[in-house]
């Protein structure tokens, strides 16, 4: 029976670190070290017991910083208050009715864009400078029927829209082009009132009657 249980503990011996403990020579010197094989063996389960696992201390901090990573995409972040979301043609109309004569910049994007991602950054910057400007981002693959009525057909692309005056410059524009659009919010941006529905999207208006 000591010879079976003498294998068992080296068999585990080479998995769990336990050789060296059954093995480790007596001290003459200190009697209260002298233990007998089974005290010896039960010494060493019980070391092994306690003693804790790397390969699984490993595993939780890997699985801490994998929760961690859980941020949101770069098109879902914004760049303030003035800057949302347009899901459909609706939203889109909404906002521009809402928006009065504040100056709206629409940016027609794609997630897959690498040229909309590099922009990104920037334009939510600018918004965050010009609070009394409404920044409206429309999600190309969700609204293509509502894009290619605005005859948007290259990403990134925006539009300005003030009041009653409707649309008042479209292009499209890069990083490197940036400037564009700051020298388009100096020009549209001004003091001024107008009166009646914005101008420029009249065939959204027509789809929108026709689908209630």
């Amino acid at each position: 029976m000591a010879d079976a249980l003498l294998r068992h503990g080296l068999l585990l011996a080479s998995h769990n670190r336990l050789l060296p403990l059954l093995f480790l020579p007596l001290q003459s010197n200190s009697p209260r070290l002298k233990l007998s094989p089974r005290s010896r063996l039960d010494a060493a389960f019980s070391a092994a017991l306690t003693r804790p696992s790397n390969r699984s201390s490993g595993h939780r901090v890997r699985a801490v910083v994998e929760e961690g990573t859980d941020e949101p995409k770069w098109w879902e972040k914004n760049g303030g208050p003035n800057m949302i979301d347009i899901h459909s043609t609706e939203e889109f109309l909404d906002a521009l009715s809402q928006a009065a004569d504040r100056l709206v910049v629409v940016e027609f994007y794609g997630t897959w864009c690498g040229s909309c991602r590099a922009l990104f950054p920037k334009l939510c910057k600018t918004a965050d400078e010009h609070p009394d400007i409404l920044f409206l981002k429309v999600n190309f693959d969700e609204n293509k029927p509502m894009c290619k009525r605005l005859n948007v057909r290259v990403l990134p692309y925006f539009h300005f829209y003030r009041g009653a005056d409707g649309l008042l410059q479209s292009f499209s524009c890069n990083l490197v082009k940036f400037q564009k659009i700051t020298d388009a919010i100096e020009k549209h941006n001004s003091a001024r009132c107008s009166i009646g529905p914005p101008s420029g999207v009249g065939d959204l208006l027509d789809s929108s009657t026709s689908q209630n």
